[in-house]
């Protein structure tokens, strides 16, 4: 993305304040105040025609006036006079602009001004920017922020706000603190795109109300989660919340399927929202997800191993060894299992006598301190023992830890002096669980998407024939395909389905049912009835050519009644399929306003609301992002085993949803799809009730999929000396493996020329990295050819340099 002014913006060498006042109730005066306060150690220039000077600097009495161009100017004066003063910056060369209120009918008039003149622009109705290490504070705030390591960008003011002044009690600091207001120009993904390259950035929190352009967030959010912890606040879960906000309308499952997709982690609330600055300013990063508890009661030690097991979380097992150690240090009727519960009498020196044999152990990823007020250990005395223990001791900047004082007046100086000390630490015990398990699923998260994706078998299709398909029904003005319609479409992807036939009337039903075998199924063929269930126009298990005569009639009958201007187009028959032991499942594809294509998976045999009943990933989909889809509407009661005496076949669902997938990127054309039912037996999938809907396309078709698939058109076939024929291609998730085996094959020397440095293996991350790229972004080229002794292809040209646009 774009990175062009964002120096400009982010960390300028001077500032201009326009519409700087002397007058304390004024914009102006405020952020002059705020900026010098902050320290800034740059020109700060004040413009104003009515004063000489400004909080005691010199003022210029316009923008022309100017000694040096400003890399940064911020607009502090009425809105009516933006357009003009952004004119004049744009003149003088200007860089970057921040606009503190705009009326809505100046934005694009702002914009094409700022486009013109290749400025950036933060805001309007911004509140301004934080950047401690700058000594920057280009904002209305009054409150100063220390420097940290953790960036906050928020689209609401009253939010960043609340967390500024909850940081500066709580001693948080910041790499960065930016408030969008309107994004007219700099929107999250310009911002995300500059703190992944930040050195004084190591963690990264996110507050936002809606997502303007939903491949460049998800392109910028995957690369930067790659290297940073990045956690999302999304308000505006119901429809009712989201016009609140004045937002565009999305599905929320929607959101959640793309952060989850671009590696993020989505916090639900405020309580998460403060928990989450506390675990990213202060926490460690986890090199695993075992936790050990170690409490001064029962009690707070259960109610943190409750909070643990409901988030399935993970609980360390001590060695025999640690076991040993703990008990030469501890008395003999303390427990050594795991929470360990140091008795409701535990002095200072007990917590002091367990910590030390825990911070030798590895047997434990983190460990969580939990202390109950005590006279027997006072807090602020336990807290003092302890952070000197893990000053001194080797591991100690290395062990990642959690503390928990409950209470709330005998135990905030102890949470004072954690948090001077770099530790977190938390009021509940349940808080602190939860803010584990933060970092445990932004883990899992990320683990899950480098994991390397099998091989689909069999996957091949007919293109063409679909394509020919799908432009004839446009023609004819039809966009409203029944079962019998789709058939050849789905058949086409290697899609199995129960053969359907039409029938005109109840005698050709009958005869149909009669070639096909008893017994068999009728359904309504309608275009302006969606919902057959409304006619009771599905008839099943019909044994008799006499039950199929009625069957038809009644069918046709009630619809003359019920929907007397309805068309009917006949009736669907198809042979009764064998529904023993049968799972029935959902798949559909739905069309987002945000996200665009949705694909959403659930259990049948119901009217379901997509909104709660199925779970949804963003296409495309290769096996192992299948397969996370099929395990999340498991996990999330989504999809239940009623009924069916064969266990769900994972790896055939994740062909048959790639197979769908496939088909929506393959077919822009393609607004809806509804699968239902689809028969799961074992490794069998059987479609039985097929609906599609098409739409002509317009623009680049490319345009409407959030993420961008891989690229066909950029495969070339190439002819080498010997008259061997090659496949040059950009890279694929699925190469991994290939990849590995190539560069086994390269000499050290080579390797060190490639990357100017020894590399002695490279990790499954390493390879990951190279080969699940981001299309949009970077690109990377590899040439393969067969070998003799199978269809495997074996890499055989170096990548390319990885190019970042």
């Amino acid at each position: 993305m774009s990175q062009r002014g964002l120096e400009a913006l982010l960390r300028p060498k001077s500032i201009a304040v326009i519409g700087a006042s002397e007058k304390p109730e004024r914009a102006g005066f405020l952020m002059m105040r705020n900026l010098l306060d902050g320290g800034f150690n740059g020109p700060i220039l004040p413009v104003t025609p009515i004063h000489k000077a400004v909080s005691g600097v010199l003022a210029y009495a316009n923008i022309a006036s100017l000694p040096i161009t400003p890399d940064l100017a911020i607009l502090c004066t009425h809105d009516r006079r933006n357009l003009t003063l952004l004119e004049d910056l744009g003149t003088r060369g200007c860089k970057a602009v921040i606009i503190l209120s705009a009326a809505t009918e100046q934005f694009p008039e702002l914009k094409a001004c700022a486009q013109r003149h290749h400025m950036r622009l933060l805001g309007p109705n911004s509140l301004g920017l934080l950047a401690p290490w700058q000594g920057l504070n280009a904002s209305f705030s009054p409150v100063p922020i220390k420097k940290g390591r953790l960036a906050f960008i928020s689209q609401s003011a009253a939010v960043a706000n609340t967390i500024l002044d909850w940081a500066q009690q709580r001693e948080v600091g910041f790499s960065y603190f930016i408030a969008l207001g309107d994004s007219l120009d700099i929107d999250v993904d310009d911002l995300l795109d500059f703190l992944a390259r930040d050195g004084k950035t190591s963690a990264i929190m996110l507050y936002i109300e809606h997502i303007s352009d939903a491949r460049r967030f998800l392109s910028a959010s995957r690369s930067a989660s790659r290297n940073k912890p990045i956690l999302v606040v999304k308000s505006g879960r119901s429809q009712r919340a989201q016009q609140l906000l004045n937002g565009q309308q999305g599905l929320d499952a929607a959101y959640d399927a793309a952060i989850q997709r671009a590696g993020l982690l989505r916090v639900q609330d405020t309580h998460e929202l403060f928990s989450a600055v506390e675990t990213l300013s202060h926490m460690h990063p986890l090199r695993g997800e075992r936790l050990l508890i170690v409490s001064n009661g029962a009690a707070p030690a259960a109610m943190a191993l409750d909070e643990l097991i409901s988030r399935n979380g993970k609980l360390a097992t001590l060695s025999d060894s640690t076991q040993s150690a703990l008990s030469a240090a501890l008395p003999p009727f303390v427990s050594l299992r795991n929470p360990i519960d140091l008795r409701d009498d535990a002095s200072a020196e007990r917590y002091l006598a367990a910590l030390k044999p825990l911070l030798d152990s590895t047997d434990y990823d983190a460990l969580l301190l939990i202390h109950s007020p005590s006279a027997a250990a006072p807090g602020s005395k336990t807290a003092e023992l302890l952070i000197s223990a893990i000053r001194q001791h080797p591991r100690g900047k290395r062990i990642t830890l959690l503390t928990n004082w409950c209470g709330e007046y005998s135990s905030q100086d102890a949470r004072r002096l954690f948090t001077e000390a770099g530790i977190p630490t938390y009021r509940t015990p349940e808080g602190a669980i939860t803010a584990f398990m933060h970092m445990v699923e932004y883990r899992r998260n990320q683990k899950q998407l480098k994991e390397t994706p099998a091989l689909p078998v069999g996957l091949t299709a007919n293109t063409a024939h679909v394509h020919q398909l799908i432009r004839q029904a446009l023609a004819e003005g039809t966009t409203q395909l029944d079962t019998h319609e789709v058939q050849p479409i789905l058949e086409a992807y290697g899609l199995s389905m129960l053969p359907t036939w039409i029938a005109s009337d109840s005698v050709e039903a009958v005869h149909i049912a009669e070639q096909l075998g008893y017994p068999v199924a009728i359904k309504l063929r309608s275009p302006d009835i969606a919902h057959k269930s409304e006619v009771q126009g599905v008839m099943l298990y019909l044994r008799t050519a006499m039950e199929v005569q009625r069957a038809a009639d009644d069918i046709l009958d009630r619809v003359k009644r019920t929907y007397p201007q309805a068309r009917i187009d006949g009736l669907l028959v198809q042979s009764m399929a064998n529904r023993a032991g049968a799972q029935e499942l959902r798949i559909a594809v739905e069309q987002d306003a945000i996200f665009g294509p949705l694909i959403m998976l659930g259990e049948g045999g119901i009217e379901w609301h997509h909104e709660t009943q199925a779970a949804v990933a963003l296409p495309p989909l290769n096996m192992a992002l299948a397969r996370y889809l099929i395990i999340q509407a498991v996990k999330g009661g989504k999809i239940r085993n009623r009924g069916s005496l064969q266990a769900l076949d994972i790896p055939g669902l994740s062909r048959l949803l790639v197979l769908v997938s496939n088909l929506i990127l393959d077919c822009p054309e393609i607004s809806r799809l509804d699968i239902h039912p689809v028969l799961a037996s074992g490794s069998e999938f059987t479609l039985l009730d097929v609906s599609m809907q098409l739409a002509p396309v317009t623009g680049d078709p490319q345009a409407r999929l959030a993420i961008r698939p891989y690229p066909h058109e950029l495969e070339q076939t190439v002819v080498l000396k010997d008259g061997s024929a090659c496949l040059f291609r950009p890279i694929l998730p699925e190469d991994e493996p290939l990849l590995k085996l190539f560069i086994d094959q390269v000499t050290k020397e080579d390797l060190y020329y490639r990357y100017f440095s020894e590399i002695n293996e490279f990790s499954h991350d390493d390879l990951a990295n190279m080969t699940q790229i981001d299309y949009d972004r970077e690109m990377a080229f590899v040439l393969c050819a067969k070998l003799r002794q199978g269809r495997k292809s074996l890499v055989l040209h170096a990548l390319s340099p990885i190019l970042t646009i």
